[in-house]
């Protein structure tokens, strides 16, 4: 079915359109969080590049980074129509989190970020097990 609005008009709709957070994947983390006795994260932190979890305390932001959107090619993510479109948009959100991953680390933070397929593996993962262990015990 053909789209209703123009070029223009349907960029100005999306535009409009903002994200709330990736819900699932961070209720997951909290999940893991709890499995693995880990306390002192908060949530929805007020800075600047909105990390999804601090640990204000340890000086720890991490990042809930869905595979599509910020461009892990851990199974078939990539878009088939509009293909520049997307390639542009991914590389802007790559070069967004290697921004922000810099701030944050100038700032004396350690910085966590997990693709949405490792958080989906749980405690298990070998990233998460590792940040568990050597950081937040």
């Amino acid at each position: 079915m053909a789209d209703v609005f123009n070029k223009e008009e349907r960029s100005e709709i999306m535009r409009k359109v903002k994200s709330s957070g990736n819900k699932s994947t961070e209720l997951k983390l909290i999940a893991i969080f709890k499995e693995l006795n880990l306390t002192g994260w908060r949530r929805n932190y007020k800075t600047k590049g909105h990390p999804d979890f601090v640990f204000l305390k340890k000086k720890i932001a991490i990042f809930a980074d869905g595979c599509f959107w910020h461009g892990h090619d851990c199974r078939n993510t990539k878009p088939s129509q509009n293909k520049i479109y997307w390639d542009k948009k991914i590389a802007r959100n790559k070069a967004r989190d290697a921004e922000i991953t810099k701030l944050f680390e100038q700032r004396g933070w350690r910085v966590f970020r997990f693709w949405e397929c490792e958080i989906k593996q749980g405690a298990n993962n070998k990233k998460i097990k590792k940040l568990s262990e050597q950081y937040l015990k």
